[in-house]
Parts: structure tokens; sequence; C-alpha cells
């Protein structure tokens, strides 16, 4: 059953509200925005409603891919924390182009150590409320979670700084524009 959860694990993963939301309106959520199959990028391409819809299901997703891994031990559960969000970055549904992993990981992460998970999402919010930039927040958070597991759930460390690696490299493009000062603005106002 411990390689079973894996693959189910990469498959939940592979699901993609965002990219289903995308197609029930007509639109190729992937090719419009900024082209992410993401919570941001559907708040700005198809409005609030959308957005929140694919942020419960990307969270989700996560944590459901952590609990059925822990019922083959505490190890299973680590991997199939790396393994949704491996299926959220490269969905084998979508033609391996997804998203950023960072709703899919903060899932994973509370079915890991809940109070890590909020601990992270307090970062985040701080970090996106002061830069006005979610990216900044969401880069914030992934850096911040191999250094939080060594404090808070050490045996994740390795699969936190593998989950965290996979989420900062999908933000390479905002890195850039963060440092160019390009990088727009969140706006809830539409």
């Amino acid at each position: 059953m411990f390689w079973l959860y894996i693959i189910i694990a990469y498959l939940l993963g592979s699901i993609s509200p965002s990219i289903i939301a995308g197609r029930m309106k007509g639109i190729e959520i992937r090719k419009e925005g900024s082209g992410n199959a993401g919570t941001t990028n559907t708040l700005r391409v198809l409005g609030k409603k959308a957005a929140a819809a694919v942020l419960l299901v990307d969270i989700a997703k996560g944590a459901l891919a952590v609990f059925l891994g822990s019922l083959a031990g505490p190890v299973c559960s680590y991997i199939c924390a790396a393994a949704v969000i491996a299926g959220h970055v490269w969905p084998v549904f979508y033609g391996f182009k997804g998203g950023k992993g960072v709703a899919a990981a903060f899932g994973s992460v509370l079915m890991v150590n809940w109070k890590m998970a909020l601990l992270l999402l307090a970062v985040c919010i701080v970090v996106t409320a002061l830069s006005k930039r979610m990216s900044a927040g969401s880069i914030t958070a992934a850096v911040g979670l191999p250094i939080a597991s060594v404090f808070m759930e050490r045996p994740f460390w390795p699969y936190a700084l593998a989950m965290a690696a996979v989420m900062v490299y999908k933000h390479r493009g905002n890195i850039k524009r963060l440092i160019k000062g390009e990088e727009p603005k969140l706006s809830f106002k539409k």
C-alpha cells in the first residue's frame, strides 16, 4: 500500500481545479493572465468565487494526500506531501504543465504539522500584505518551510526542502520581476 498511496498523492496533485474552472468558462487558464494554473491567476482571470474554489480544492487535495499516506506511516505521509506537489506542478492529466504548488503544499503541511502550517501561513499573509504581492508571500513561506521543519517537524525536513526547492523554482519568473520591480500587485477590487 505504501507505493499506492504515493501514486494516489501524485494523481490527486494532478487534478487542477484552476484548469477545470477555466474550461468551464471556455478559458484556457494557462494562456491567460500570468499563464499559471493556480489561485492567484484564477483570481485575476476568473474572479473571487472561482479563486476561492480553486484555493479550497488545492488545499484539500494536499491534505487528503498526506492523510492517505499517514495510513502507511509518517514516512509515507511525508513522501505523499512531496508527491502531491509534484502532481500539482507537473500534472499528468494536463501535459505536465500545472501550478506552483503553494496551496497544495499548505494543505499537505497542515496535515503534517498544523502549527507549522499556520506559522507559514502567517508569514505568507504578512509578507503579502506588506509587499502587496502574493508571489513575495508565497516565496517567503516556501523558503521558510524547511527552516520551520527543522525546529517543528525534523523528520519532515528533507521532504520540506524538496517541496520548497520546487516551489521556489516555479516562482523564478516572479523572482526576476520582483527584483526588477515589475511584479504586478495583488488587487481584490474586481
